[in-house]
Order: structure tokens, then sequence, then C-alpha cells
């Protein structure tokens, strides 16, 4: 099991409507691990669920996580819990940071996109690759300015120049040209982009139209869409290493089933967003429901939190 932090809220702030920014301190002064932009940590709400949360502010001096959460009364309760109940001074329970929205490493040029929230691993990523001195431009959109958050640090960067504000009820000049803004894809060029799911849609879906190859596309999404579960049935998880069978019923996940059934795997978000859950798939056709996997990644790997099987039985790596 993965040992967990504690952290104390050194400080809240409201950072736009309905948004607070949360920095999360050591509890006995020692040293919080590392990590690089795209990060993000587990956090687990006090007398609620676990929740993911980017990182938005590369590690400096102050040795603290920087978090900003969106308190979403739609979502399945986590922000509220967070944002109405957890104020400075409050200790909280964390992950190390782990990273599924790494920075490519190449020197080529980036194209960032954010929507909303999804300002959160965008803003690190603008960091690091200004501290790296790699090319960029960043689409920051939103509905109104109000409620987008963290603008004022644009005010002072160094690389405010590359940072491109795009809000539904400004100008018409201000809007965001999609099929402009990503340009033509070249072999050392990469794309981000992070928000709610229709916007991610939308701008993947021009990259690709534009000629921009799989590889070079990355996003990281928050939140899955509602899944319909009323044509679901039962199937078998075969574990290649020991031969065990292992039940799934209807109404229940892969991971579940597995945990029932005593055999340790990690799981947090639930949803087939984080990668947490990752296995192995060796047999079998999987029922891929997740926002995670590539195409490529999906023939050999399947999401047991939310996704299930198109045939009787998946064979795990496991």
């Amino acid at each position: 099991m993965e040992t967990l932090l504690q952290v104390r809220v050194a400080a809240k702030r409201l950072v736009a409507e309905d948004i607070a920014a949360y920095e999360l301190a050591s509890v006995d002064g020692t040293q919080l691990q590392g990590f690089e932009a795209g990060a993000h940590i587990d956090v687990h709400v006090p007398g609620g669920p676990v929740r993911q949360y980017s990182l938005y502010q590369l590690p400096d001096a102050s040795q603290r996580y920087h978090i900003g959460v969106l308190r979403d009364p739609q979502s399945r309760g986590g922000s509220v819990r967070l944002v109405d109940a957890v104020n400075e001074g409050d200790l909280l329970s964390v992950s190390p940071p782990r990273n599924h929205f790494s920075l490519n490493s190449g020197l080529g040029d980036a194209v960032l996109f954010a929507g909303g929230i999804g300002i959160t691993p965008i803003l690190c990523m603008a960091e690091q690759l200004a501290r790296e001195g790699r090319p960029f431009q960043l689409h920051y959109c939103g509905r109104t300015l109000k409620r987008m958050a963290f603008l004022d640090r644009f005010d002072s960067v160094a690389f405010a120049q590359r940072v491109h504000v795009h809000v539904d009820d400004g100008a018409p000049e201000q809007m965001l040209d999609v099929r402009t803004a990503i340009g033509a894809s070249a072999a050392e060029r990469h794309l981000y982009v992070c928000g709610p799911s229709g916007f991610m849609n939308h701008v993947l879906s021009t990259a690709r139209e534009l000629g921009w190859e799989e590889s070079h596309l990355h996003r990281e999404y928050f939140a899955a869409a509602p899944v319909d579960h009323s044509a679901d049935g039962p199937f078998e998880l075969e574990l290649r290493r020991s031969g065990r069978r292992i039940p799934v019923a209807a109404g229940q996940s892969a991971a579940q089933a597995l945990i029932d059934a005593g055999v340790s795997i990690s799981l947090s978000c639930e949803q087939g967003v984080c990668g947490t859950c990752l296995t192995g798939v060796l047999g079998g056709e999987p029922d891929h429901r997740d926002l995670y996997l590539t195409e490529d990644e999906q023939r050999q790997s399947f999401m047991p939190c939310c996704s299930r099987a198109k045939t009787p039985c998946l064979v795990l790596d496991l």
C-alpha cells in the first residue's frame, strides 16, 4: 500500500468564483517529494472520497504543494466538502505526486490549451517550459473572467506574452480560433489540453483533422461522463500468475471484485481518468470505458475501476 503524507493547510484563498487555492505544507517539517509539471496528488477528503488534484506550481523554496479546487455541486461531493469544510490549519492526508501527464522531453514547440479549472496542470507546464527556455503558446479559455483562476499570475510572469485568454462573453476578436491556435503538425511539436470533456474533445478532434499524430496529443480528464450500466453483464477474470478465476457480477466493478477476492490493487478515482489501477491484459477483449488509455495502450491494458469485458473472460497480468 502507498504511504500517505500528512500535510497542513498553510494557506487557503479564493482565486475565482467557486475556486479555492490551497497551499499544503509538511506537518513535521520534512521536505515534500519533488515533481515535474503535469503531476497530481490524491487528496483524502475528510469524511469523504479520494480525489485527484493537479499541482499548479513547481516546487520552490517553500516546499509546499499547491492545488486549485473547483467547488462543483454536480460532482460526487468531494470538491464541495473540501472547499466548504477544509480551511487553513487543518490537516489532510495526501499521496506523493504521480504524473500521467508529463511534458515531452524534446525541445520542440508546445501548444497548451486550458479550459476552466484545467488551467492547474497547464499553468505548471508553462512555468516549466519557460524555466527550460522552450518555446510554447498557452490558450486559456473560460466562460467569463470571474470564473477563471490565476489570471493575476500572468500579469507578472516573464512568459506573459505567450498567454492568450479567450472568454465566451468577451469581444469577438479574442475568441479562440482553434485551428489557427493549433497550427500545423511537426516532428517536434506537441499539444497538451486539460479541461471539460467537450472542450478537450473539440481541441483533439481538430488537431487530428489537421494531421496531428496521436502520439503528439496529450490530455488529462478530471472526470468521466456518466455511464449507462443497464446492459452490464457478468464475466470472469483469470489471474495468469496464480491461475485463479474471479467472477465479476453485473453490478460490480472488476476492481471491486479483485479487492473482495483479496487481490491487492491500487485504486483512486474509480472513473478511469487517473491511471492508478492500470492492469495488463493477456487474453480476452476488454470493454474500455476509461478516458486515460490511448488506442495503442488499450490493446494490452485496461482500467478495472470502470472497464468491463466483451468476452466471457479476461486474462490479467496479475
